[in-house]
């Protein structure tokens, strides 16, 4: 290569950085898809939020529903008789105390609370009563669960549920429980089952009494509404009611009644609030209304949704279901007066409801 061929190459080009638009347009760019990918993340993350809340709310209306549905189904049941009107030793509540429930640990959620075997479901419609002759007692029982004292609170407008029936399972033997002591043509209830006599295949089962109501408290947490029941058991060889949480959670239940006017056939052909079953009426069926709501308070979120369910059918909406016009009434959380975070307002609910049919509705 000659001196003038070496002068003619061309020199290589030189490297040039980003422009200023260069570069403020991949600033720009790279802004845009930072702020996808964060909206994308918490647009999911609440997603899963709400999500696993639902799901807690299902859990808690499942569970709640299992717990009552059991026992209803088995309402009417008591063990080798056929329906509870030959049983002795029961008596109405309008009656004296029967022999077997004289003690104040008896009578304390009301005369022959224990004992009234032949209405084996009744229930309050949009109040807390439970019984006519319930004392101040039944309010300030121990709380099954913890051993502590509780303090009943009930949620005003929620309906009471309660079931008497005899236990699955045959009891043990013994003292200090009420009992039914059954055969196929004989029953009686007693609180000493060794005095019990009867063909040889009779049997003995505890007397199951549960009676569910809605609590504006829960030993879990104080203000968060919970199912809870009031139930026979025995202590210390003592029968005795005491007060048993069933799960957090539950604001509001609903009951209706399905019944047979004729008290034969077996058949519903329409339903009742608790305290309207006719005279000679059967119950065949319950349907039950749980309202769950969430723990907490969701923030950017409010419940504006009316809720009609039970004889929650009325004109107007309410707020507040301890309020004394909120019987009847639609609920609206949205209109409630407490506008705090965890308030009714900003808290997420699901309506659960179940038709449970009674297996020993004409008897077992």
């Amino acid at each position: 290569m000659n001196i003038a061929q070496s002068i003619r190459r061309p020199l290589p080009r030189r490297q040039s950085g980003l422009s200023l638009i260069e570069l403020m347009v991949a600033l720009l760019i790279g802004a845009v898809l930072i702020f996808g990918a964060t909206t994308v993340y918490l647009n999911s993350r609440k997603s899963y939020g709400v999500s696993e809340a639902v799901s807690r709310l299902q859990e808690t209306g499942r569970y709640a529903m299992s717990v009552i549905e059991t026992d209803v189904r088995m309402a009417n049941y008591w063990g080798l008789m056929k329906g509870a009107s030959t049983i002795g030793g029961q008596a109405a509540q309008t009656a004296a105390a029967a022999p077997v429930a004289t003690s104040a640990a008896l009578i304390t959620c009301g005369t022959n609370f224990a004992a009234d075997l032949n209405t084996n479901l009744q229930g309050d419609n949009d109040t807390y009563q439970l019984s006519a002759t319930r004392t101040a007692g039944c309010d300030a029982l121990t709380d099954l669960n913890s051993g502590a004292a509780w303090a009943t609170t009930p949620v005003a407008t929620a309906d009471t549920l309660t079931v008497r029936r005899a236990s699955v399972f045959p009891g043990t033997v013994g003292a200090g429980t009420l009992q039914v002591c059954s055969s196929r043509v004989a029953g009686r209830l007693v609180s000493d089952s060794t005095a019990c006599t009867g063909a040889p295949q009779g049997q003995v089962n505890n007397l199951i009494v549960n009676a569910y109501y809605i609590d504006r408290n829960s030993t879990q947490q104080r203000g968060l509404p919970s199912l809870r029941r009031k139930t026979l058991t025995s202590i210390g060889g003592v029968p005795q009611f005491r007060d048993q949480e069933i799960i957090a959670g539950v604001e509001d239940m609903q009951v209706q009644f399905g019944i047979d006017p004729t008290g034969v056939s077996g058949v519903v052909t329409r339903y009742v609030d608790p305290n309207g079953v006719p005279a000679g009426a059967q119950i065949v069926a319950v349907r039950i209304w749980l309202l769950v709501r969430a723990d907490t308070g969701e923030t950017g979120f409010t419940d504006a949704r009316v809720y009609q369910y039970g004889d929650r059918v009325g004109l107007g909406v309410t707020g507040d279901l301890n309020a004394a016009a909120a019987a009847g009434v639609p609920y609206q959380p949205s209109a409630s007066a407490d506008a705090s975070l965890n308030g009714p307002q900003h808290a997420r609910r699901l309506l659960i409801s179940r038709t449970i049919g009674i297996r020993n509705a004409l008897g077992t």
